[in-house]
């Protein structure tokens, strides 16, 4: 089966940092276009980062400058690096992206089940 993991969330104080990781359900499998969002109470989903298989990335304004989008393609990882974090960053977190599968010409979409990070103290 094709599919992401998350890891990493959890409660933080204000200022403090985190890194999320994401993964794909089998080694084979390899991680093309990539993004992380979040959903924060009472809001709609929203793009926070994405990076492709090079490792170029783009940002949301919002979100320039504390957080980082880096991929391993050798190890098959994607992360989130946040600093600084703020009780306003407090929100699930997904990463998602298009997965390609050995011998197979398309590519999944598929999104990872969520993490919460909450920021307080």
């Amino acid at each position: 089966q094709v599919y992401l993991v998350e890891s990493g969330g959890g409660l933080v104080q204000p200022g403090g940092s985190l890194t999320l990781s994401c993964t794909t359900s089998e080694s084979r499998l390899t991680m093309i276009n990539m993004a992380w969002h979040l959903q924060a109470p009472g809001k709609e989903r929203e793009l926070l980062a994405d990076i492709d298989w090079g490792g170029e990335s783009h940002y949301a304004d919002s979100y320039k400058g504390r957080f980082t989008i880096s991929i391993d393609n050798a190890k098959n990882m994607l992360y989130l690096h946040m600093n600084d974090l703020q009780p306003e960053d407090t929100a699930v977190y997904y990463c998602n992206g298009e997965i390609a599968v050995p011998g197979r010409s398309t590519m999944y979409d598929r999104w990872g089940q969520g993490t919460q990070v909450t920021v307080s103290s």
